[in-house]
């Protein structure tokens, strides 16, 4: 299954500059997904991070591999979502094993590659990898809690 622009944004809340992810090219549902994030120098962080030398903050990295989490955890095989982002939260709460290999620059693509490795009602678990041209750039182990936005 993929997905163009408009419908990431069905499947999860974040609007510009905070949202990561361009494009789906490969979705299972509640198992796998595979993403894309066309890096430009347009991005708003490369102001101050650095000007001399513009470089992708790895804790960005890491958000579009979570982004990228939430878009298959909770989608249908119909490519509806079963998260309503009205009345349910998604939240990054933990990180581990994060690695950055290589330094994500203008011009990039980085392609977002997220296995589940358990996903409940409650908590989710996953091994995310960030690939550019084919090398990878960064990888973690994320930890991300599904909470209604009343608690």
């Amino acid at each position: 299954m993929e997905l163009d622009i408009r419908g990431i944004m069905e499947h999860i809340p974040h609007r510009f500059p905070m949202l990561l992810v361009d494009r789906v090219v490969e979705m299972v549902p509640g198992e796998s997904i595979v993403a894309i994030k066309n890096v430009s120098i347009n991005e708003p962080f490369f102001q101050g991070h650095f000007p001399h030398l513009p470089v992708m903050p790895g804790v960005l990295i890491i958000e579009a591999l979570a982004q990228a989490a939430a878009i298959f955890s909770f989608s249908k095989a119909d490519g509806e979502t079963t998260l309503d982002s009205n009345t349910t939260a998604y939240y990054l709460v933990g990180v581990d094993e994060a690695r950055f290999r290589k330094p994500v620059v203008p011009g990039d693509q980085l392609r977002l590659e997220v296995k589940a490795l358990r996903i409940s009602k409650v908590m989710c678990k996953y091994d995310a990898k960030a690939y550019v041209d084919g090398q990878v750039v960064a990888e973690a182990k994320l930890m991300c809690a599904i909470r209604d936005i009343g608690e």
